[in-house]
């Protein structure tokens, strides 16, 4: 990914709509508490009486805590709770009655319990706006600020278990002030949790664990919003954004707007285009980071002449081959140079060295990681990696890179290429299957802080969810392994410098704030590439299950199977997404929300290549290519320092890479490279 096509689009949001009528299930069971409860609620219909009760405009019975009785050894025996009891005094003896059933049978048991106690919420409250995002069952919260500074809550469920969570965290919270709401963090109900149901990643206790955060989330959005409101505060200015439904697109912002335009383009501009490309038979590869009108176009076009690709680096030479295959004559790129470099060197050794590769531009298109691997200080960094001859080392180095630079950090350091998608297993397996390896990583310094952040993270999980990631790794084997991972840290000239202070800005510490003070309980989106403060933030919404770190095909594939959930279960639901990334990405993503939303109207790097430059390429082909030689990816004729072709060295990791994607383990040539490098 180009770094500097990541800072022009700082965050955008979208937020998508499914329009379907609501189905609502319920799950009937009515079994009691196993044991005498700490916790014990009453119904009343004397608000005097209750820690709790509606608000005058809610008129409803009341769910309400008015007693303590326990029989923990923490409790000192029996005490009566009153309004002065503070959230964090209830939260702990709602934690001393859960860690005192040690059975998850028996605390899911307590939840269907405490669901019978909470009375259903009004329809007229149950609406798309107090819907809680981000959970399974369907969830409604209404929140007030009453006259003593004190919230209110009231929720619902259309889940049994669901509810029961609701009424724990109302009892809670209900009556608190805005300090103590805000002062709850996701952390403290980890004791709640009902684990050892279902041990599956995503399953039963991890998506039941997701409740009760996004709903305490969603408490607390709602509590900045209403604490701003009474001060008098002006409302943030929200991120740029596009609701995408069934019925059309609707833009929110200028920016937006402008984005907005290309999303239904010019139907002769397609048409023009189209015929272009079936006559001349030439197949296109685009990288998801380009001009919004060209993207447009593109996206539009695929209907009518398949061999269109869009997606990110790795996909773009293994679909140009694919068109060859089909026949096409020529292959144009969207794309930095390295893109083009890539199609042509992967074509030549697929045998297809007669297709032509055009790129869109007689000028170098660059990239600043590409320009970055390139530098000396890069290669004073594999220098000492060579150096270190008392153990093996393996270079690990992104995609986004020239094949001139893989070919000549390979005959440095044994290489692997590598995307932002495939790097953290890349890595993992590399490490347990050579003993006392050391992994050099680079050119993105950003994206190599962010792998060692995520493995020093993943030595706090247990070993089981570690081996979900990857098997053959436990916390023991990450905490030996992080000493022995080695990034790229770049020490910038002053106007890189600048530039790079002004991209952490766009991603830094005012955007994170807004997100949580404005889409807390949204789903967050981060590239491998984004600063530390984003990506911490995008970790923590992935624990819960409301978020996805990782390539521009992890982003999309993320907001995709969300959606398809949501369609699944049938009813009305609002899902939105904040995107910490490129916002060329919004072509891709909003034709794949159209596609699966039914949409009968869809048309199913930075300004790098423009519609102009695509169909100018398209005109002078096949019989004016002297006019195109500039633009032309020709092949690969320079040698290493060796003495070896660039072509075929600058290939060998990439291929390395192909061959881990279809067995996930390194090839035994590489591991072979290795070894010998160390003897």
């Amino acid at each position: 990914m180009d770094s500097a096509a990541l800072s022009v689009g700082a965050v955008s949001s979208s937020f998508f709509c499914n329009s379907r009528n609501p189905k609502f299930s319920y799950v009937s069971s009515n079994p009691k508490p196993a044991s005498p409860p700490i916790v014990r609620c009453s119904h009343s219909e004397n608000p005097h009486l209750n820690s709790w009760y509606p608000l005058k405009p809610i008129s409803r019975t009341a769910f309400s805590c008015s007693a303590v009785t326990s029989h923990h050894p923490n409790t000192s025996g029996s005490g009566n709770l009153t309004a002065a009891t503070s959230a964090r005094a209830k939260l702990q003896l709602l934690i001393q009655e859960f860690q005192s059933l040690t059975e998850p049978l028996d605390r899911v048991k307590r939840l269907l319990h405490y669901a019978e106690l909470l009375r259903p919420l009004g329809d007229p409250l149950k609406s798309n706006d107090s819907r809680v995002p981000g959970c399974t069952a369907q969830v409604w919260l209404h929140v007030e600020l009453d006259g003593d500074n004190k919230l209110r809550f009231l929720a619902d469920s259309d889940s049994e278990i669901t509810k029961g969570f609701c009424a724990c965290l109302v009892w809670v919270l209900d009556g608190a002030t805005p300090e103590e709401v805000l002062a709850v963090k996701t952390e403290d109900l980890a004791a709640l949790s009902v684990v050892g149901l279902n041990r599956k990643a995503g399953g039963y206790s991890s998506s039941r664990a997701n409740t009760w955060h996004n709903v305490l989330m969603s408490m607390q959005k709602r509590t900045k919003a209403l604490v701003a409101e009474r001060e008098g505060q002006p409302r943030g200015e929200p991120f740029p954004s596009l609701i995408v439904s069934a019925e059309g697109i609707e833009a929110k912002g200028s920016y937006a707007e402008a984005q907005a335009r290309f999303l239904l383009p010019d139907e002769l501009k397609i048409r023009e285009l189209v015929n272009f490309l079936e006559e001349k038979k030439i197949g296109v590869v685009a990288h998801f980071y380009m001009d919004p009108e060209v993207q447009g176009v593109l996206t539009a076009a695929q209907k009518l002449w398949p061999h269109i690709h869009i997606s990110d680096s790795l996909v773009m030479a293994d679909s140009a081959v694919k068109m060859a295959k089909a026949g096409c004559n020529f292959i144009t790129v969207l794309g930095v140079d390295f893109m083009s470099e890539n199609v042509r060197a992967i074509l030549d050794q697929a045998g297809f060295p007669e297709v032509g590769v055009y790129r869109m531009s007689d000028e170098r298109i660059g990239c600043s990681l590409a320009d970055a691997a390139a530098s000396p200080a890069y290669m004073d960094y594999l220098a000492a990696a060579a150096a270190s001859v008392s153990f093996p080392s393996l270079h690990v180095v992104y995609i986004n890179t020239s094949l001139e630079t893989k070919a000549y950090t390979h005959e440095v350091v044994p290489t692997i290429t590598c995307t932002s998608s495939n790097v953290v297993q890349t890595i993992l397996q590399a490490f347990s299957e050579i003993p006392d390896l050391n992994v050099w990583y680079g050119p993105d310094t950003y994206m190599g802080a962010n792998i060692m952040e995520l493995f020093r993270q993943m030595t706090a999980m247990t070993d089981e969810e570690i081996a979900g990631i990857h098997p053959k790794h436990n916390r023991n084997s990450l905490k030996s392994l992080i000493p022995r991972l080695h990034y790229f840290q770049v020490n910038l000239p002053l106007d890189e410098e600048r530039w790079n202070m002004h991209f952490h800005h766009l991603f830094g510490h005012e955007v994170v704030g807004k997100i949580n003070e404005m889409y807390c309980d949204a789903f967050l989106t981060a590239h491998f590439e984004v600063p530390g403060e984003m990506f911490s933030l995008a970790m923590e919404a992935k624990r819960r299950g409301m978020g996805v770190v990782g390539s521009t095909q992890n982003i999309l594939d993320f907001i995709k199977e969300r959606l398809q959930e949501a369609l699944d279960r049938n009813v009305d639901d609002h899902l939105q997404f904040v995107l910490g990334t490129e916002s060329g990405m919004v072509t891709s993503i909003v034709a794949a929300v159209r596609k699966l939303l039914g949409s009968v109207k869809s048309h199913d790097g930075a300004k790098m290549n423009s519609l102009g430059s695509l169909l100018k390429v398209c005109r002078s082909l096949p019989h004016d290519k002297e006019n195109l030689s500039a633009y032309e990816a020709g092949l690969f004729s320079l040698q290493t320092p060796n003495g070896n072709l660039i072509a075929d060295v600058g290939c060998e990791p990439i291929l390395h890479m192909r061959h881990f994607q279809a067995t996930k383990r390194l090839p035994e040539k590489l591991i072979q490279q290795i070894l010998r490098t160390n003897s």
